[in-house]
């Protein structure tokens, strides 16, 4: 059964394999997952991901955000399947058959996340990078077009702002996997960095988020283990009234 502490997925943020070691070690009791993103995983690689595995229960989210011709990402993402992770990411891109390929890369294996929009992009970049501006101006708009293409392509869920979640929960159904970054916790204020879509971990509960990315606020904390505990207790009173 799932619970609160499962929700946390901590991302290693780290350049190195032995400051992510580090991390994991603290904090394995304490979250439900770690992510691996692309920094650390061109240094450290499938060993990485191996050892978190043996070391503990949680599960390994590689986040790598595969983006080029469909025949790549189907190879990329059968090779992502094999190291048994549980979530792994794909951009949306612009092609739905890009989505398809990942999917049948994966075989049932690993959950294929797709990227709608990064929480760090605001309204303004996308007017400037050339979007209609019914999107621009409406991320929730772009973002709901994007997670339908996921869908159809066969995706288990799609990475998201919490400021989206209930849209995507309303249209795609509580089965359909959405995965929060941009997290500040409530007891620290919401505090704007590089993340520019940002919620509370109950904001995002109480909405269906899945999954809840959460890195700075434990990372930098005095004592990461007890703040992410006080994120943990955040999440259970947002359960105790969640559908």
């Amino acid at each position: 059964m799932k619970t609160a502490k499962d929700f946390i997925v901590f991302p290693l943020d780290v350049p190195s394999f032995r400051a992510a070691r580090s991390l994991v070690k603290l904090l394995a009791d304490d979250v439900g997952m770690f992510k691996i993103g692309l920094e650390l995983f061109i240094r450290s690689g499938a060993e990485l991901v191996r050892w978190i595995q043996q070391a503990g229960p949680a599960k390994v989210f590689l986040d790598l955000k595969l983006h080029d011709i469909p025949a790549t990402v189907q190879r990329a993402m059968a090779q992502v399947a094999e190291l048994g992770v549980h979530l792994a990411t794909v951009h949306c891109g612009e092609s739905r058959a890009m989505l398809e390929a990942a999917v049948k890369g994966a075989g049932g294996r690993v959950n294929v996340l797709g990227v709608t929009v990064l929480t760090s992009i605001s309204p303004a970049d996308l007017a400037e990078a050339g979007y209609r501006e019914r999107y621009s101006k409406d991320l929730q708009q772009l973002v709901m077009k994007k997670a339908a293409m996921a869908r159809d392509a066969g995706c288990a869920g799609i990475v998201c702002s919490g400021r989206e979640v209930n849209g995507i929960k309303a249209a795609f159904g509580d089965g359909f996997l959405a995965v929060t970054p941009g997290i500040r916790p409530a007891h620290g204020g919401v505090a704007a960095d590089d993340q520019s879509r940002i919620v509370t971990p109950a904001m995002a509960v109480r909405r269906g988020s899945d999954y809840l990315v959460i890195g700075r606020p434990i990372r930098d904390a005095a004592d990461p283990r007890e703040a992410a505990r006080d994120i943990t207790a955040e999440i259970q009173g947002a359960l105790t009234g969640r559908p």
